[in-house]
């Protein structure tokens, strides 16, 4: 069983080169505090560098998140903008091509110096205008880690040091549970419901899911409460439960396949008996688990580039382009677990 939880997701928004600095620091102190060992460090201050410069130089409205991989031992930084993206994104990864009179070894550096790095460039006048990035760096002979397919954004609201939203996932045998949590509200008392719900949560990951929900709605009950919402993928199904405004959709190339709300309630207050959905899993396809402070409009009718996104980029993507900053906002994408031989 692998499991883990991760911490809400560091920001850096690159709105003046001197951000880029603030970058590095914070890429490297994530990987020690990750316990990435010898140089690991160092060399994740230098791609979140590299990629900052990049948004410094070329983008609109460019951000770093930078945190924990979602599944295993590691760390990641993703980077999203507004554009103009990148006409001829596989020059970009060659050392020495450059569109700015520099170097030109921004992108081959990240590229050599992660575990894995997947980059997707949108160009023209479409709605996914941008490039979206993310390089994990993780401990040596740890590489699946790297190639999870999982992804998560957990931001706190402008403003707040505590973020009342919270996220993890964890593998037991051959399936995959996702859970999503938001503290009524925001700041430290929010955070205080979401974390009670998580250690919960890890208790036993792989039990029953209506069994957990209600685990975790009597742990809360001396707390505001929270909505949750915990998906579990199989091979060619999912389940979902969930009480609040949790969401979760199902989506492939092709588009959105499922969508669900979770309960009416709150969990640690007042909440009926927990029903669990089934639901199909088509090959190939990626839930998508996210508080409210997702605008929900995104998938009314999501590009189909959008729905080609790794689950990496996806959860970037959807942060960047449609968080509510009000409100703390949270986005974990999975798939299942890969079959190995």
């Amino acid at each position: 069983m692998i499991r883990t939880t991760v911490p809400p997701t560091a920001q850096v928004r690159i709105d003046h080169h001197s951000a880029v600095h603030l970058a590095a620091e914070t890429a490297r102190r994530t990987a020690r505090v990750c316990g990435l060992p010898g140089a690991l460090p160092e060399q994740a201050a230098v791609v979140a560098s590299e990629l900052a410069t990049n948004l410094d130089k070329h983008a609109s409205d460019g951000t770093l998140y930078i945190q924990p991989v979602p599944l295993g031992e590691g760390m990641e930084v993703l980077a999203a903008d507004r554009g103009p993206g990148m006409a001829e994104l596989e020059r970009c990864l060659t050392d020495g091509y450059t569109t700015a009179g520099t170097l030109g070894v921004g992108l081959g550096a990240v590229t050599r110096l992660a575990t894995h790095f997947a980059i997707r460039s949108g160009t023209g006048a479409g709605a996914e205008v941008g490039t979206w990035a993310c390089a994990r760096l993780t401990p040596p002979g740890d590489r699946g880690a790297a190639l999870q397919g999982v992804g998560s954004v957990c931001l706190a609201v402008d403003g707040e040091e505590d973020c009342g939203d919270a996220r993890a996932v964890a593998d037991t045998g051959d399936t995959r549970t996702a859970v999503v949590l938001d503290g009524l509200g925001h700041g430290t008392q929010a955070a205080e419901a979401a974390a009670l719900a998580l250690r919960v949560f890890h208790t036993d990951p792989g039990r029953p899911l209506g069994e957990l929900v209600t685990g975790m709605h009597r742990a809360l009950r001396q707390t505001r409460g929270a909505a949750a919402g915990v998906v579990r993928l199989h091979d060619d199904h999912a389940e979902y439960c969930g009480i609040g405004n949790v969401r979760v959709l199902i989506v492939t190339h092709q588009g959105v396949q499922s969508r669900l709300t979770g309960q009416p309630g709150v969990v640690g207050w007042s909440m009926p008996a927990p029903h669990v959905h089934r639901f199909p899993l088509p090959p190939g396809a990626t839930a998508v688990l996210h508080s409210d402070g997702i605008d929900a409009g995104w998938a009314r009718d999501p590009s189909p580039f959008l729905l080609r996104l790794p689950p990496s980029l996806l959860s970037a993507a959807l942060a960047h382009g449609h968080r509510r900053i009000r409100d703390d906002a949270t986005v974990l994408t999975a798939r299942p677990p890969q079959r190995h031989p």
